[in-house]
């Protein structure tokens, strides 16, 4: 059993505990138990924490990488065929000019090619007309499916590994959380920034500032140019190691936690002319309801949250992000009309931070 640490290696920030989680798969409970402590503490303090002996080798990470470098080089009319608006479940490519809401405010300057659980064509959720549940868009690109495929399954069980050992934490019964993910709206995307210009500096960003939408995000570091907002409002680096992942609290276990765990704003910053990220958003399951569990609730810490469907604040806010999204609802007469803006209320540090 190797203990849990936070020791940074040479020259990263101090900021962001590294957390050996090896013990989480031993038979040892108080070993489990310590190292859920850490995150769960790290987790509370920095909203942040990075994880090494995370299980997942680095040749299919490179590989990973790799395919989704060969998808993004296709030609434009070639990546087009895939394009998400043309799905019915939010699957597939994304380009520069699908941009939100809040797109003039930086240089948004990304595509992605977006995933999810690989469901049957006759699911019964998606032949209902789920809007996040259904059958992946699977280019015709040789060797792409199946490594993708692959580490879609091994990041999505590190995920599981991670939220249960958060429940430990939080003293939660087992299951807690873990029990609604059976059928999850969870998402992994491949993404390629592109630096259109030479600016570099806080107005010139891949992504704005954003919390994630879902429970805890799983992300791989590759290139520099992650930036998490700390509580004296100002923004730290994400240090880059190919050996390890970054892990952030979400909208959804920010409200499940009754605010224990806090969803923390992030962006990236044009810090170099190119990068590519794998970020994956494990949620729960689209119809479960996220309210504060009443193990976390007290005369000292009353409920602070609203219930809400996972799904129905996944859906909200991809319509936000996602021009065609907001068009397929519209049209569709689903929701009465949809707002002119629309605002995510896990973003209220937003109007105290810096710039």
């Amino acid at each position: 059993m190797q203990p849990h640490h936070t020791t940074e290696p040479q020259g990263a920030s101090p900021e962001l505990p590294l957390i050996s989680v090896a013990a989480l798969r031993s038979d040892d409970p108080a070993a489990q138990q310590q190292v859920a402590d850490a995150l769960g503490q790290a987790a509370q303090t920095y909203g942040f924490f990075r994880i090494s002996d995370h299980g997942i080798s680095r040749a299919l990470i490179e590989e990973t990488y790799h395919q989704a470098a060969r998808f993004f080089t296709l030609p434009e009319a070639q990546k087009r065929l895939y394009y998400i608006g043309d799905s019915t479940n939010h699957r597939g490519y994304v380009p520069f000019s699908e941009k939100g809401d809040y797109a003039d405010e930086v240089n948004r300057s990304y595509e992605a090619f977006d995933l999810g659980v690989d469901l049957p064509k006759d699911d019964p959720d998606y032949l209902a007309g789920n809007r996040l549940l259904g059958p992946n868009v699977w280019p015709i690109l040789s060797g792409f499916k199946p490594v993708v495929a692959q580490y879609y399954h091994e990041i999505s069980t590190l995920g599981r590994l991670i939220t249960s050992a958060l429940e430990m934490h939080l003293g939660l019964p087992k299951g807690a959380m873990s029990s609604q993910m059976d059928k999850p709206i969870s998402q992994l995307r491949l993404l390629h920034y592109v630096r259109k210009s030479q600016r570099v500096d806080h107005a010139s960003v891949n992504m704005g500032a954003h919390t994630d939408y879902e429970c805890l995000t799983l992300l791989h570091t590759r290139n520099p140019g992650l930036q998490v907002l700390a509580q004296d409002d100002s923004w730290i680096d994400v240090p880059v190691d190919h050996n390890v992942y970054v892990c952030n609290i979400g909208d959804m276990l920010e409200a499940w936690s009754n605010g224990i765990l806090k969803s923390t704003p992030h962006r990236v910053v044009n810090s170099s002319a190119e990068r590519y990220s794998m970020p994956y958003f494990i949620a729960a399951n689209h119809d479960a309801l996220i309210e504060p569990f009443p193990q976390l609730v007290s005369e000292e810490r009353p409920a602070a949250y609203e219930p809400f469907k996972a799904g129905d604040h996944l859906e909200r806010m991809l319509m936000r992000d996602f021009p065609y999204l907001r068009a397929a609802v519209a049209k569709a007469k689903l929701i009465g009309g949809v707002e002119e803006e629309i605002h995510n209320p896990f973003e209220h540090r937003f109007n105290k931070s810096t710039a």
